[in-house]
């Protein structure tokens, strides 16, 4: 059965445009990935990461940025 697990270790993590610079409302994503958008908590660097398709992502950041 393959894995549904993805290998994030090589990620390119840079804060989301879209965080409001609080020291404790920050989001990262990684660039580095095509077609999957990880994200993951600043506050967490080393907690769960969750990756997204760069179609669904894109719908949410339309959504989120109205």
């Amino acid at each position: 059965m393959p894995s549904k697990t993805r290998d994030t270790s090589a990620s390119s993590w840079r804060k989301s445009s879209y965080s409001d610079g609080g020291a404790n409302n920050c989001l990262e994503v990684a660039d580095n990935h095509p077609g999957i958008i990880p994200v993951r908590d600043s506050k967490q660097s080393d907690g769960p990461v969750l990756v997204f398709g760069a179609n669904p992502w894109a719908s949410f950041l339309t959504y989120v940025t109205k």
